[in-house]
């Protein structure tokens, strides 16, 4: 028989950055399937919040520990007040095996138009730091408090408008590199504490993070035109992904940048 909640009784807990929807949450359910407590940082509105909870609820059904903030995951003065309820919480036994960075809040504003606002320098500066440096930041919080365990991973989101420009993407393409040198040098600078950082590229999903994106119809019809398996990649797919890279047998995976697209990159 095997296990399925391979993570139950470990006291492990992953730490989702962005779990309310999309990639975030679909590992949080995946995880949670497996026996791993969950902690969600998002950020909704009022509106939002029935459904948020709804989806919350199915999570807590896993019989694991839950919990949630619905607060501004990129002000210092709100991760310190995260990570000292955590703290409080977790006594000495309880420690994050998994935090995942799934944060979209950008700026998809094209360099040059006559019709819309263009991007500004201001504009470059939130999304990456939203997206990119936030990583950093959390990592070093998180670190400096002790509350990750012997072996923990760190995974964030990218895609392949990191090499590639899309009208519009600059300042996410920017902040997806910028994720990427970051989590490059946490997995060198950090290894001698048994934390490993990996980036999963995933294929177009469909997404409210895509929908944003202008002429994200285009996209999606390229897109099932190219990736040889002929459907969009789903966040389960990436879901699934976290679930194996957080396995005891993943600890030797670190620094790199794994494409989940069901080999959308190829051609």
């Amino acid at each position: 028989m095997v296990n399925m909640k391979e993570f139950q009784n470990k006291n492990y807990w992953a730490l989702i950055l962005g779990g309310s929807s999309g990639l975030g949450l679909a590992t949080a359910k995946k995880l949670a399937k497996h026996g791993m407590n969950i902690c969600i940082v998002h950020r909704n509105s009022r509106m939002q919040e029935d459904e948020i909870q709804a989806q919350f609820e199915t999570i807590k059904q896993e019989g694991i520990q839950f919990k949630s903030f619905n607060t501004n995951a990129f002000k210092p003065e709100k991760i310190e007040a995260v990570i000292d309820t955590l703290k409080t919480e977790f006594g000495t036994k309880h420690k994050i095996r998994t935090l995942v960075h799934s944060v979209a809040k950008g700026n998809l504003k094209p360099m040059i138009s006559t019709e819309t606002s263009v991007l500004k320098h201001d504009d470059f500066a939130l999304t990456i730091n939203a997206m990119g440096i936030s990583l950093y930041d959390w990592t070093k919080a998180l670190f400096e408090s002790n509350l990750f365990s012997e072996d923990s991973r760190i995974i964030s989101f990218t895609s392949e408008g990191n090499s590639k420009a899309w009208h519009s993407y600059a300042a996410v393409s920017a902040a997806k590199v910028t994720l990427e040198a970051i989590t490059r040098n946490i997995a060198l600078e950090f290894a001698p504490y048994g934390i490993k950082a990996n980036c999963i590229q995933a294929g177009v999903t469909d997404t409210s993070s895509l929908r944003m994106i202008p002429g994200s119809e285009k996209i999606i019809k390229h897109t099932l035109r190219r990736n040889p398996n002929k459907r969009l990649t789903l966040p389960e797919d990436v879901a699934n992904a976290v679930y194996l890279l957080s396995k005891d047998e993943a600890a030797w995976i670190t620094g790199t940048i794994i494409p989940v697209d069901g080999g959308e990159h190829l051609s």
